[in-house]
């Protein structure tokens, strides 16, 4: 294990509540404790999870990466330069003439233009960061070429604004170039290599996986022959670690440089010890109750409304949620272009007789009884106990059943729910990242398994909001689109299938030890840390 022993590298990920007595951690470590459960493949096309997303961020890089310091800019990734064509519709993409992938082979145009192909033909869900923008399996040779080993292009069949373009595609996972001949090599009936990238990856970054173990932990090594600026710490552990307890404390004793999932007791507490340190970044990430409206109860929007005044957002962000994030109810999250300011984003409050008018108004004047499905974040529980709570008060039984995070997101992907507390987090720092995901639905069939719109997997489609959305997309006059945005927001809070209740932060509690910990809304960069 190159200096690290592998008998303390197995007790740092092992899984469990029992904790090793550890002096510290190794000094060219990161030692993570989070809860990671969510975690099912690491194949780019098909990865859905903010967890495994964060861990390709630092094993795969895109062409581009968001600007540590100010994350509606990206920068220079394994593309290091490009440029957009008079008329608006190509990009051409400069890369790097001395990445290599970790199995030695060169990285190479060819590279993108099969991963980015690779991810139309599968069809899974991160297919809609390309089909979105017009790129689909009959037009992909003609608009994703390669003209020699470093130059890749990207032909649009619209004008759309190239600020977009290169934070929806360019920095998103599916423009993670894959190391096209290794993968073949172990391609299983066809499957471009999908069950291969199961637990394995196979790209070019900071970082590649040495190891994962399902819950237990996530091992990454750094990458020797990096074509980038090295790591400021050879290896990343992550101890997957399900309990908040136990979390706060391994950080508490050491034994983890920092913790990631910790309730805001935990973290007020945590913050007044000497040695800790509390550190926190806005990020694109929204908490909502969704309901899926294929269900008798839900298919009302009046009930749908009345849900959204169930639940006190300001008093739960005294408390469940302080720390962890803060009253929101619009699609466009703050700080992204095209959303409503503070006062005009936050519509709902707690009203029971509201929401008791709601409900009789839809045909439930003595209530009904319902179930909401949580997943195991320190705030889906409490969440939802608070939303049961209110509900009994206007004659409304809503039934919790708690399952751990990957069984509730197939559950929900596969629309086999009521309603459900979550959390869904955009890769775009735009209205339109949102927009595209939370409020447009371009088919609703169960055929199309559409499962990384939230809006599919409700079962909600609006063909003129869906019309609204894709206008918006292609609106070049920056005012015009904001006015776009700032109307749809206003009319689908009231009618959309979904209660916003919260964007969150990144938080975590951190030793003092550890040194350069950076993250923004975008991305959390383990390269540049150190100790």
């Amino acid at each position: 294990m190159n200096g690290i022993p592998r008998l303390l590298t197995a007790a740092l990920l092992a899984g469990g509540s029992a904790l090793p007595a550890l002096a510290a951690t190794p000094d060219d470590a990161l030692v993570m404790a989070w809860n990671i459960d969510a975690i099912s493949t690491f194949d780019p096309a098909q990865v859905g999870e903010v967890v495994t997303n964060e861990l390709l961020q630092n094993t795969c890089d895109a062409l581009v990466s968001f600007k540590p310091e100010a994350e509606a800019e990206v920068i220079p990734a394994l593309a290091e330069s490009w440029t957009v064509s008079e008329d608006g519709k190509t990009i051409t993409f400069n890369l790097h003439q001395d990445a290599v992938f970790p199995s030695g082979n060169p990285v190479t145009a060819e590279d993108f233009v099969w991963s980015l192909k690779r991810a139309i033909s599968l069809g899974y869900g991160n297919a809609a960061a390309l089909t979105d923008y017009g790129f689909s399996v009959d037009n992909m040779d003609e608009r994703i070429t390669a003209p020699d080993d470093y130059t890749l292009v990207l032909k649009f069949g619209d004008v759309y604004p190239s600020s977009l373009l290169m934070q929806a595609i360019a920095a998103n996972r599916v423009s993670i170039a894959l190391d096209k001949e290794l993968i073949m090599q172990n391609e299983q009936d066809g499957d471009f290599g999908n069950a291969y990238l199961k637990d394995k990856t196979a790209c070019a970054g900071p970082y590649h996986l040495a190891s994962w173990n399902q819950g237990q932990g996530v091992l990454l090594e750094a990458n020797d022959n990096y074509y980038g600026e090295k790591p400021g710490l050879s290896r990343v552990m992550i101890r997957h670690v399900a309990e908040t307890g136990t979390q706060r404390l391994m950080v508490e004793k050491g034994d983890v440089d920092i913790a990631r999932d910790l309730t805001p007791e935990d973290l007020r507490e945590l913050e007044a010890m000497d040695g800790i340190h509390v550190t926190s970044a806005l990020k694109p990430q929204l908490i909502f109750w969704t309901f899926n409206t294929a269900d008798e109860i839900f298919s009302h929007q009046k009930v749908r409304l009345a849900m959204k005044y169930l639940i006190d957002y300001d008093a739960l962000g005294d408390t469940v949620m302080q720390y962890l994030g803060k009253p929101w109810n619009s699609f466009a999250q703050s700080g992204a272009f095209g959303a409503l300011p503070e006062d005009e984003a936050r519509p709902f409050h707690l009203d029971l007789d509201k929401a008791k008018e709601l409900i009789t108004e839809a045909g439930y004047p003595d209530g009904f009884e319902a179930t909401i499905l949580v997943g195991s974040l320190p705030w889906s529980a409490p969440l939802g106990q608070h939303v049961q709570q209110n509900a009994a008060q206007i004659g409304v039984k809503l039934n919790i059943e708690q399952m751990a995070n990957a069984q509730f997101f197939a559950r929900v992907r596969g629309r086999e729910y009521q309603s459900g507390i979550k959390a869904w987090q955009t890769g775009v720092p735009d209205a339109h990242g949102n927009a595209s995901r939370l409020v447009m639905n371009p088919d609703n069939s169960f055929e199309a398994q559409l499962t990384q719109y939230p809006a599919w997997r409700a079962s909600y489609q609006d063909p003129e909001y869906n019309a609204i959305v894709e206008a918006a997309a292609v609106e070049t006059d920056p005012e015009k689109r904001k006015a776009m945005y700032a109307d749809l927001q206003k009319r689908w809070m009231e009618t959309g299938e979904m209660a916003i209740m919260f964007q969150t932060y990144f938080v975590a509690a951190a030793r003092d030890t550890l040194k350069n910990w950076t993250w923004n809304g975008f991305q959390v960069y383990y390269d540049m840390a150190s100790k």
